[in-house]
């Protein structure tokens, strides 16, 4: 069974908001051009796809990137710099995943699929919701440091919010390499500046 056309149109158009909706925290710090939560979901989903882990599903990691931010195409995107509670944040994201899925999308296995990774996601309990919750704050570091080179700005911030916080060794590797080649670039750097 499919969802009926008019509600795949429907569902379409709000996730739509996900293209346009550009990422607070980026433009909290005044970032040129940030990048859309759609933006975000993508490369999570390519970095999935670098996986290589038989204990771990990929395609279902995937699928989790691709959904795992669904909801911020009603609720938009909130940080914790927002002043929202968690309680009430994980409220107004429940609602608008209950409204996607099941009011829009209807009773069918599409939108039980989509509403599932994005429990599993929130729950944080499997292999595959752990490797995803590790990529997001990876994307996101990547993305802070591609921003600090074409910027010339510190967005260390990004960075000590995700300290000691990812779990996948593959992804600790990572991680690793990418505060190798940021240190390097910052050591350059003040050479040039003479500090």
């Amino acid at each position: 069974m499919n969802p009926q056309p008019a509600a795949v149109l429907e569902f379409l158009h709000i996730c739509e908001n996900l293209k346009r909706t550009k990422r607070t925290g980026w433009i909290n710090r005044n970032v040129n051009f940030p990048e859309s939560i759609s933006d975000h979901m993508h490369r999570m989903a390519i970095i999935a796809l670098l996986l290589n882990d038989p204990s771990i599903d990929k395609d279902r990691c995937v699928k989790m990137a691709v959904v795992h931010d669904l909801a911020e195409s009603i609720v938009g995107d909130i940080t914790p710099q927002d002043g929202v509670p968690k309680e009430e944040k994980s409220r107004r994201e429940q609602e608008a995943m209950h409204k996607l899925c099941k009011e829009i999308l209807g009773e069918t296995p599409q939108s039980q699929e989509i509403y599932d990774l994005w429990i599993e996601y929130e729950k944080a309990e499997t292999r595959e919701a752990l490797f995803v919750k590790d990529i997001d704050k990876f994307e996101m570091i990547v993305q802070a440091y591609e921003y600090e080179r074409s910027e010339n700005r510190d967005l260390d911030e990004f960075f000590k919010s995700t300290e000691g916080k990812f779990t996948h060794p593959l992804v600790k590797s990572w991680v690793d390499e990418l505060y190798r080649k940021r240190n390097e670039v910052r050591s350059r750097q003040e050479i040039r500046d003479g500090r």
